[in-house]
């Protein structure tokens, strides 16, 4: 009787680290919920409307890039986590496997491709100079002398010192968007470089502040996901990327989020 019921338990045990075992290999990053894999999304909620934190209600991560990771995963049978860090970090952070993918605005350079791969492009902007309305600047010559701020690891970082080229500049980074929207507020920066539709949604709360474009940029900058390399969730979002600019969704997206066509 007793090694019958040894028996019984050693194939209870067996079958319980058996499912445990199962659940931990098919979640990613180890997290399953319910019949869902988790896939954890890694972006810098400072950049609305692509992703920032919604105070007014209950500081959950939301924009434009939140709205898209959601509906690829959902079709493709996951459920996001967002997880929030500096811009500067996203790219490790697939190369550690602390995230799935990134979602970020991020422009696929040649640089990163040597670290992750991207998806097709989902969106494209252009460079913006921000500077307070009295500045003076209303040129790229204008810049001459001046201090310009960029976010840290940002395309507007490699911009900046393409200018400096040209035009002696002096360049100062920080880590987040409103970082640099302070700075020149205190008079610390003389300027910045943004994304164009980031900044036009600062210009619309902050009446102090305007702009101009780099309209002589000769290519846009184009936003994509980022993957670690080989990740075979690469060619199942593009999959799903596509048939999203096919069907319209995407375009409802834009939409929803940036209020007209691009």
């Amino acid at each position: 009787m007793k090694k019958a019921i040894l028996f019984f338990t050693l194939i209870l045990t067996l079958v319980i680290m058996a499912a445990c075992g199962q659940n931990n290999k098919d979640g990613a990053n180890g997290e399953k919920t319910a019949d869902k894999k988790v896939l954890t999304m890694a972006t810098s909620a400072d950049y609305p409307p692509f992703e920032y934190v919604d105070t007014k209600k209950s500081d959950e991560i939301i924009g434009f890039d939140v709205d898209l990771a959601k509906a690829i995963a959902t079709k493709l049978g996951y459920k996001v986590q967002v997880k929030d860090m500096d811009f500067g970090g996203l790219v490790q952070s697939l190369k550690s496997g602390q995230a799935d993918f990134v979602l970020a605005g991020m422009t696929p350079t040649e640089k990163r491709k040597k670290n992750v791969d991207f998806s097709d492009i989902y969106y494209t902007a252009q460079h913006m100079i921000v500077s307070k309305k009295d500045s003076g600047i209303e040129t790229v010559e204008d810049l001459k002398g001046k201090t310009v701020g960029v976010q840290l690891g940002s395309i507007q970082e490699g911009k900046a010192q393409e200018i400096n080229k040209q035009i002696p500049i002096k360049i100062e980074n920080r880590n987040r968007i409103p970082d640099l929207i302070q700075e020149i507020k205190s008079g610390r920066f003389d300027a910045a470089i943004i994304e164009d539709t980031v900044a036009k949604g600062y210009f619309e709360k902050e009446n102090e502040f305007k702009g101009f474009t780099l309209s002589d940029d000769p290519e846009e900058a184009g936003s994509a996901i980022a993957f670690p390399k080989n990740s075979d969730l690469t060619e199942k979002f593009n999959k799903e990327l596509k048939n999203m600019k096919e069907n319209g969704e995407l375009q409802k997206l834009i939409v929803k989020w940036f209020g007209g066509e691009k």
